[in-house]
């Protein structure tokens, strides 16, 4: 059987929309502020007039296809500020308690144009939180390039144990900052600075399990010790290096990539190699954000994920 690409959005956000897109930028609300950001992909004629667009807090001039660049501001706009997601798990099976709350984050502008969230990415944690709070046994979870941590929130929420691990220790210290806003100071929570596979390798060599596995990594970055991570080529090695550490009960599998041309249906292929004689359900596609002005749907990013059948 084919492969069917989904299309995932994320329509419980309060705090997060995106406003109006197309001739090649974006205009978003994030939290009390709206932002101007490049976006190669809205190839279409903004709906809104200019003075709407000319609104905006403060525009994100790029240097070049890559992240450089800088923020030229119109408005004040605070160094960081706080937002939040109304955490929406899956609903659940007869006779238990969906239940819902929310996580909290700081947001701030970066150099690299993004803001501490990736929105669309709503979407994989209200999945993997349905699937933590109706497992009926503990959950170990890790997440690999976890940036600033709000799917480790959204499982540790859930009830997970989370290991969280990025390359970058300014991502972890801010991870940490957004669990001590999110109330979470007490989940089970390890936050380790590393570069992803070579943790990966020697949690195999441990021995150590893990129940669900979410990866979000870069179309290139080096680790902590000048590690090389170029997605192509080291992906697919990654992903056999996670197989290693899979319990023998696998709950869920995601990977999630941006800025890059490969198609979701690499993503497919690559995780059904990787789950290979686990049965479950495989899903591909994109995760879109749906713009206010005009409703059209804009792509984010490719996916893959992974979860058991369920009963």
């Amino acid at each position: 059987m084919l492969p069917t690409l989904t299309l995932l959005t994320s329509p419980n956000w309060v705090e997060y929309e995106l406003i109006d897109s197309g001739n090649g930028q974006k205009l978003e609300r994030f939290g009390p502020y709206v932002f101007v950001r490049p976006e190669v992909q809205a190839l279409w004629h903004k709906t809104l007039l200019p003075e709407h667009w000319g609104a905006a807090h403060a525009i994100f001039q790029p240097a070049g296809e890559e992240s450089g660049g800088h923020w030229q501001f119109k408005k004040k706009v605070a160094e960081r500020w706080e937002m939040s997601y109304p955490l929406t798990p899956n609903p659940s099976p007869p006779g238990r308690g969906a239940g819902v709350r929310a996580i909290r984050f700081w947001a701030q502008t970066t150099p690299g144009r993004h803001l501490g969230v990736f929105p669309e990415g709503a979407a994989h944690w209200d999945w993997l939180a349905g699937l933590i709070q109706n497992a009926g046994r503990p959950v170990q979870m890790l997440n690999l390039f976890g940036y600033t941590g709000l799917a480790t929130l959204a499982a540790a929420v859930a009830g997970a144990k989370v290991t969280h691990v990025d390359a970058s220790k300014k991502a972890i210290t801010w991870a940490r900052e957004n669990q001590t806003l999110s109330g979470l100071e007490g989940k089970p929570i390890r936050w380790i600075v590393d570069d992803a596979l070579k943790f990966v390798q020697r949690e195999a060599r441990r021995g150590v399990k893990y129940d669900g596995i979410l990866l979000d990594p870069p179309k290139f970055g080096r680790g902590p010790k000048g590690e090389v991570w170029e997605v192509y080529k080291s992906l697919p090695v990654l992903l056999q290096a996670c197989r290693e550490i899979l319990s023998e009960k696998p709950l869920f599998a995601a990977v999630t990539i941006y800025a890059v041309k490969a198609s979701a249906l690499h993503l497919y292929y690559l995780l059904e190699e990787m789950m290979k004689g686990l049965g479950g359900n495989l899903e591909c596609g994109e995760l879109v954000t749906q713009e206010k002005s005009a409703g059209r749907l804009l792509s984010q990013a490719v996916y893959a994920r992974w979860e058991v059948t369920r009963p």
